[in-house]
């Protein structure tokens, strides 16, 4: 009798420490990341928009610009992170002066040049051709 109820606290120590404080940490950690936005921080929504806090309201609501002239309320929780600038410079590796590198597949074809087939023929066999844009409707 006495080993069962000492299975069972250790079984509900085990659940603590591996699923219960962890996850009090992230919602401690996530709600210090709330809080510490301020204006000028670029965000990532939990919806996958990137956007610049513009102006912080009282009830925890956020004026995020999304796009030039494009301006959102949204609720502070719906911060997923906010983006630090070494990011950007990171994914940015492959623009060059504002266009993106030519990505070279490892194709027999020379650089420059291409093979293009008509507008009947399709790039796979057995593939279904598109119908002409006059029959589309």
């Amino acid at each position: 009798m006495a080993w069962q109820l000492i299975i069972i606290v250790a079984m509900f120590a085990l659940l603590w420490l591996l699923l219960i404080r962890p996850q009090r940490a992230r919602q401690q950690q996530q709600k210090r990341l709330l809080e510490s936005v301020a204006v000028g921080d670029e965000i990532l929504t939990v919806g996958g928009l990137y956007g610049i806090v513009e102006e912080l309201e009282d009830d925890d609501d956020l004026v995020v610009e999304i796009a030039e002239g494009v301006h959102v309320r949204m609720s502070r929780r719906a911060v997923a992170t906010v983006v630090k600038p070494d990011e950007d410079e990171e994914d940015a590796g492959d623009v060059v002066d504002g266009e993106a590198e030519p990505v070279h597949d490892e194709l027999d074809v020379p650089h420059g040049e291409a093979t293009v087939k008509a507008d009947e023929e399709s790039v796979r066999d057995g593939a279904p051709t598109a119908s002409p844009a006059s029959d589309r409707s």
